[in-house]
Parts: C-alpha cells; structure tokens; sequence
C-alpha cells in the first residue's frame, strides 16, 4: 500500500472499496508509509500501524483489519 501523496480522499476511497468506512479499522503496513499515516490520520476511526509497533489491543479493538499481503508473514513471525 502506497500514495504518493497524503490524501485523505483517496484513503477513504479505500475503506469504501472494502466495505468498511466509518467502521473502527486498522490497516497495518509492513513498514512505516508516512503519505499512508497522513491520509488516515484525519479519520477517528481508522488507524494506520506498522507490524513493529501494533500490540494486541489494537488488534483486538479493531472492527475490521486490512492486511497487506506482503505484511502477513511479518506479523506471524512477530506473534508466533
């Protein structure tokens, strides 16, 4: 997941294509994307984290999680 550049706009052109804006959302990227924090960072209830710095609770807080493909061996090497 990248943008170019911060855009709120398109952010949430994500969630909607996902069905899930306006929902309690963490999207976790494998590495820190700062245009990707930025375009989230407006949004209450979307949360943008890395593998390296989620904990559990965000995990368990989260309605819906988007995982990027690339991300999801990161994250079960880091919880096994």
């Amino acid at each position: 997941m990248n943008f170019e550049a911060p855009k709120t706009k398109e952010f949430v052109s994500l969630l909607s294509s996902l069905d899930i804006n306006g929902k309690k959302s963490l999207v976790l990227v494998g590495e820190e994307n700062k245009n990707v924090y930025l375009s989230s960072r407006n949004l209450q209830k979307a949360n943008v984290s890395t593998v390296a710095e989620v904990s559990t609770y965000d995990l368990i807080n989260a309605e819906e999680i988007v995982i990027c493909e690339s991300t999801l061996d990161q994250l079960k090497e880091r919880f096994n």
